[in-house]
Formats: structure tokens, sequence, C-alpha cells
């Protein structure tokens, strides 16, 4: 029987079996559909080959001399408990098949091995499992002691978000799954960044490789990430490589992936599901072992009932999921992004660094920001721009921010207690009211009287007319 699938990657399979025909009959059909194949004639070798060459997954024969496949899978178990173990039984010997999986094995086969495509699922099914539990170990001690193993994937990240940490905790645990990940948050919240980590934590050897897949028709997007034939189309008068041939052993980000046409959604989920593709003008299909992240905006939840997302494209999509907060929910971190951008933006601009004045953080901190880290970046580059003194001057600043300031979401504007609500002892005249509520205004401002008026839904103007007239 042909196998189902010529699978890809470096996966070993160690073979224990004393009945020389069946060991090379396995290997040679192992070695033929993808897996790197090692072998032992007994439980003895086995073992020491387990322990020199660590081995994916383990098939062994019960029934061997020198040391048999059970004393092999309880040691083997005993000593790693993510090897998968599958044992081959003999017809009709579900007893000694039930006592194996007692001591640790996985899944079993019977002999004689005469469908080879069942042969090929339980090995996948089990090492899918595998994988999943290493998953989950990584993730519970991650989450268990919160310390990252590699702080350097993420120093492209300048936070001090305990949000964000714990973000960088579940990433680090699974990033080595080869599984996808989903990851939403809105414009210029770090999405490629959180990808590129991802990619570094990952280990796999193959590039990095980027679309932004707005704009793109679905003859756009099929010709860009599946690449052509030569004469696919009127104008292709060479063969082009697709990005996700370029993405070979690595990862393929896709970013906007809530604007794909509903038949481009049908060729990425092909993609996801089988690892397959197939270029224009071809009819040859191609194998893809690329790691999909996809990024995007939009509510895809809010899509799907629409009927213009696919659900089992968005289920595909999230086997991992995760969301980045945006910069209002993460204000700690606009001292230090500030710092980060005047600096990148002096020395683009070949300008000394200017000090950043006392008032700027009061300021950023009032803004909802809904560009986000772009946002800021660009305010601060052109701020830096116009500054022509030691000083950055807040001109630029103010204006970008205008009246659109938000102090539900500012670390400082806490008015849980607020003396003028709700009120106590006697009721308060209107000028005592007024008088309160200035007094007020000021402090969640720290004494900046321009962001104080935007906070009582005045002018600077009015408000100075106030403070004057209540001094005498």
């Amino acid at each position: 029987m042909n196998p189902i699938t010529k699978r890809t990657g470096q996966t070993t399979v160690l073979v224990v079996e004393d009945e020389l025909y069946v060991r090379e009959s396995l290997k040679a059909y192992l070695e033929d559909v993808g897996y790197q194949v090692i072998t032992a004639e007994n439980g003895q070798v086995g073992l020491e080959m387990f322990r020199s060459r660590h081995p994916d997954i383990i098939m062994t024969d019960l029934r061997m001399p020198v040391m048999d496949g059970f004393a092999l899978v309880e040691t083997i178990t005993a000593e790693s408990g993510f090897t998968p173990i599958v044992v081959v039984s003999g017809v009709g010997a579900v007893d000694e098949a039930v006592r194996a999986m007692r001591l640790g094995a996985w899944d079993y086969l019977s002999k004689p091995l005469v469908n080879f495509d069942e042969l090929q699922i339980t090995l996948e099914n089990s090492l899918e499992r595998a994988r999943t539990k290493r998953e989950l170990e990584r993730l519970r001690h991650h989450l268990s002691n919160g310390t990252l193993d590699d702080e350097t994937a993420f120093s492209g990240i300048i936070t001090t978000s305990p949000r964000m940490r714990a973000i960088f905790l579940y990433l680090e645990s699974v990033a080595p799954s080869r599984q996808s990940i989903l990851i939403t948050g809105e414009t210029g919240t770090g999405k490629e960044l959180i990808a590129r980590a991802v990619h570094n934590l990952s280990g796999l050897s193959g590039p990095f490789v980027a679309i932004n897949l707005a704009g793109l028709d679905d003859t756009m997007f099929s010709d860009t990430l599946f690449g052509h034939q030569r004469g696919a189309y009127t104008g292709a008068d060479r063969a082009r490589e697709g990005l996700v041939r370029q993405a070979a052993g690595g990862t393929l980000f896709l970013d906007e992936i809530g604007d794909l046409s509903p038949g481009s959604q049908v060729k990425l989920l092909r993609l996801l599901q089988e690892g397959e593709y197939l270029p224009l003008g071809s009819d040859k299909i191609q194998k893809s072992d690329a790691r999909i992240v996809a990024a995007t905006h939009a509510d895809l939840k809010e899509r799907m009932e629409q009927g213009s997302f696919r659900p089992d494209l968005y289920y595909r999509l999230c086997n991992h999921r995760l969301e980045l907060p945006p910069l209002r929910d993460r204000s700690e971190d606009l001292p230090l992004l500030t710092s980060y951008f005047l600096k990148k933006a002096a020395g683009t601009l070949g300008k000394p660094v200017p000090s950043a004045p006392a008032e700027l953080n009061v300021y950023l901190s009032a803004y909802r920001f809904p560009g986000n880290i772009r946002e800021l970046e660009a305010m601060i580059h052109d701020a830096v721009a116009r500054s022509g003194s030691r000083t950055l001057p807040l001109d630029s600043i103010i204006s970008a921010i205008g009246s659109d300031l938000c102090t539900k979401h500012s670390h400082s504007a806490d008015v849980t207690n607020c003396p003028v609500c709700p009120f106590a002892g006697k009721f308060p005249t209107l000028k005592d009211a007024e008088e309160q509520l200035i007094t007020e205004a000021l402090r969640l401002a720290e004494n900046n009287q321009r962001l104080a008026a935007a906070y009582l839904g005045i002018t600077r103007q009015a408000l100075n007319k106030r403070l004057t007239r209540s001094e005498h």
C-alpha cells in the first residue's frame, strides 16, 4: 500500500526489532516517507541508542532477547516521559499491549504490519501528542516561575509592562511548536516584532519572510505566495518562486490576514491543513514546511458572524492566539519608549539628543494614541526635526494631541478620591464646587494648566481667568 504522504522535516525514529527482515523493511519504508531511522536488534542496544541519539519517537517489538520490550518501555518512560513509544505486539496478544501501555507505551500496532498508512498515522498522532505535551509543560514551567530562558529574543521590544511580560512567557513556551499563531491587536502595537521574536525562539533554520496581505486580490495573493510557472498568464515570461517556497524551513508571517478575499481564504486553508499549495499555471502540488504566523487588527469573530471570514480558517489560524495591548494600556512604557525614539530620531537627523521636558510624559499619558507605538515614534521624530534647542519643544506634540485626551486611561487620572463626588457634609455652593473641581483637575494634571483645562472641558484661557479671579 502506498504511503499517505511524503513528510518533511528531520524526525528520527528508533526501531527496536530482533527480526532482521522486519527491522530492515520498517527502516526502508520509514526512510522512504521522510523519517530518519536508526535501528537496534534488542532492548539493551535500543536503550543505548536512545541515550546517545535521543530519537523523537520509538517503535519496539515486545518479545526480544537480552532486554525485552516491556523493560525497555518502563526504563525509557522513567527517563523521559516526553518520548512517545509505539509497541508492536502479535495478533491477539491484547494482554501484552495493555501491559505495555500501563508501563508507559503511547500506542500499539499488531503484527504483521501490512497497513503502512495506519503505521504512519499512528506515528504522526504520537508525535503530535508529544509536541502538545511538551508545550503544556513549557507553558506550566514558564508561568509558574515567571522567568524567561532567552531574554535576548525580546530585546527589540521596549517594555516594563507586566502584560507584555506575560505575553513573552507564553510565547517562549509555544514558539518551538510548528503550529500556527494568530496575533491580534490595534494598528501600531508591534505585531511584526512579536512575530520575529516567535521565529527567533522557534529554533527553525529557515528564514523569516513577511508579507502584508492588505489590498491583494485573489490572483496577486496566489502569485505572491505560491509563485507561477512560465506562461501562466500574459507577461509571465519566466517562472517565479513564491514566498511560501522562500520561507521553507522557517516562518511565513502574514500581516492583515482579515483582509483576505474568500477565494484566497480557501487556498490558505489548504496550506494550513495539508501543507500543500499550487503555483499558478502548474498542476503539480508543492509541499511546504513553513510555520505560519498571522496577524490582524480586525475582529475576526465579528467578520465570521458577518460571513466574510471562514470559521474553519479562523480555528486553523489560532492554534495559539495572543492579543497585544494598546499603548494607552501600558503607559508605564511611555518614558522608556520616548527616550528610545528621541535617540533614534536624533541619530537619523544628525542632531544632538534633546532632553524631554518634565511635562511631556503628562501629556503623553493623557493621550489615547489611536496609532499606538508607531504614532508615538512619528510624533517624537517630528518634534526632534522641529527642535533647535537642547530641550524638546512641546508645540508640535500638543498640536498633534489636540483635544483628543482620554483621562479614563491615564494612570494618574484617578478620580476615586475626588472631594466633590460624592458630596459629603453640607451641600457645596456652585463657587465651592468649581474651586474644588479646578483643584482636583490641577492635581491630576500635575499643575499643567493646559491639561487641567482639557479635563474640565474648557480652554486654557478660561481656566486662567477662573484662577486669577479666585486669587482676588
